[in-house]
Formats: C-alpha cells, structure tokens, sequence
C-alpha cells in the first residue's frame, strides 16, 4: 500500500496495488458474485459515466483497469520499475485517518459478498468496513422534452429546476446550474431580459445539453461538463509567437483556445448582466 495520489492532497489517498493474477481472481469474484435483484419498477438504464464495478468488469475484463483501477501515474516507492497491473485507490474520509472510502466502487454485490471479494484487494484482507455500499440512484427530468433554456418548465413556465435533477452531473455542474438559474429568476423578477451564457462557455453548453442539445432520437442521460459539448475549434498549427506546434501538442493547445473564447463569452455575460 501506498500513499501517492493521481491529483489533489496525496496524503487523504492510499494505493493498494494489484498484480495481473490477483487481478484475475478478482474480476472472476466480482462477475461471479451474488447481485442484488431490482424490482420491476427499479428497472431502468445505467448512466455510463457512474457503472457499478461488476457491470463494467461484464463488459470486458480490462475495463477497471482502464477505469477506476487505472495504474497510470503512480508508482511504487520501494521499487519504481516495478508497476501494478491495477490500483484500488482509498480516499480518506475523516481527519482521524481511520474512515477511508473505495474510489468508484459503486456495486449492486449482495453485502455478504462484498466484504469477501473486498478482502481480496491487497491490504484489506483484515479491513473493517464501516458501510457497504450500494447503488446511487439519481432522479432527473427529461428536460430536453420539459424545460426551456431559462431552465424553465414550458407547460408551466412559473416552476425553474436547478441542480442534478435538471440532467447535469457532478457537483461543481450543478452547483453552477443553481445559481444560474437564480439568476435567471432574478432577472424575470425585475422586469429584465437574461438569456443563459453563450454554448461556448461551459454552463452554456449544459444547458445548450439538457434543453435539447443531446443526439436527436437518444434517451436523455446526466452529462457531466466535457470538451465535446462546446461548439467545435480547429486546432491551432502554430502559436502566438508563429511557431510550429507539434502534431501531439494540437489538442491541448485547441482546449487552452476553447477556454480562453469560454473566458471572454462568459465575462461579456456577466458584464451585460
């Protein structure tokens, strides 16, 4: 086990390392395991970007190790050459240093089989766990059809949604469409004309998303913020100072000039606000 992170605070994380047959065994334990079963009712489609772990391992077995076991960008303090072929990274939850959660480790496992596959993961075998888990289940509109892009319900324009009901996923997504939509409110409020910030600016683009910018025809799902939903740039061929940009560097520098058109619409928002 070690105590290296991806990104952020290196000391709230714990890496415990996995080789390829240890990591066999456990993709074998988790398709394997004993599942709880849904209701009729309870029937309804995975958001791909929040997947149960044993669904993901069904759908191929190198799937976690290119998801929330990915290895890359860690390495092994005793010996450096030597790599894991997976990692289950722990986040410290509480100051005491004694409450750690599983990164991305969703699961719909019976909770008896649980606690024995989680054993399997190197420096868990003795672990106590505090709570088992459990799927998270998140209730949202089909805004597309329902809401109008002042985030308003068009067969009854007086109600406004924010959040993560609105289809937007993530914590800072939807933070922002909460307060964007009390400003919206606002403005109606004041007798003034507010529209939401441009596409190209990335609460723009969410709400361009959730208000019919999805693929025509697609069941609606949470999306978080991406590259992808902001209207398209062609990739600079060489920099402010007229050099040539390598061919590999093009797409980072097409995502500085994205946030930078982002940074300008949003500020000549705020500014006629």
């Amino acid at each position: 086990m070690t105590r290296k992170a991806r990104g952020g605070d290196a000391a709230a994380y714990v890496n415990c390392p996995m080789t390829k047959d240890q990591y066999e065994a456990f993709i074998d334990a988790l398709i394997d395991g004993p599942k709880a079963e849904f209701k009729d009712w309870e029937h309804v489609p995975y958001f791909d970007g929040c997947l149960p772990i044993e669904v993901m391992a069904e759908r191929g077995r190198e799937t976690l190790r290119h998801g929330p076991m990915k290895p890359v960008g860690l390495t092994n303090p005793r010996d450096p050459l030597v790599k894991a072929y997976a990692i289950v990274q722990l986040r410290q939850d509480n100051a005491l240093g004694t409450l750690f959660n599983m990164v991305g480790f969703q699961t719909k496992l019976k909770h008896g089989a649980q606690a024995e596959v989680f054993r399997m993961i190197p420096g868990l075998q003795n672990a106590q766990f505090a709570r088992l888990g459990g799927l998270h289940r998140n209730t949202y509109l089909n805004s597309p059809r329902l809401l109008d892009r002042q985030l308003r319900m068009t067969s009854m324009p007086r109600l406004r949604f924010a959040g993560q009901v609105t289809g937007v996923e993530g914590y800072v997504e939807s933070a922002a469409t909460g307060l964007l939509a009390g400003r919206l409110a606002a403005a109606e409020r004041l007798g003034r004309t507010l529209d939401a910030p441009a596409a190209h600016t990335a609460i723009g683009a969410l709400v361009e998303h959730i208000t019919g910018g999805h693929l025509a025809g697609s069941k609606f799902q949470p999306m978080n913020i991406n590259y992808g939903l902001l209207p398209p740039l062609e990739a600079p061929k060489v920099d402010e100072a007229g050099v040539k940009i390598p061919l590999k560097e093009r797409g980072r520098a097409k995502k500085r000039l994205m946030s930078i058109r982002a940074l300008r619409e949003l500020e000549a928002w705020r500014d006629a606000a």
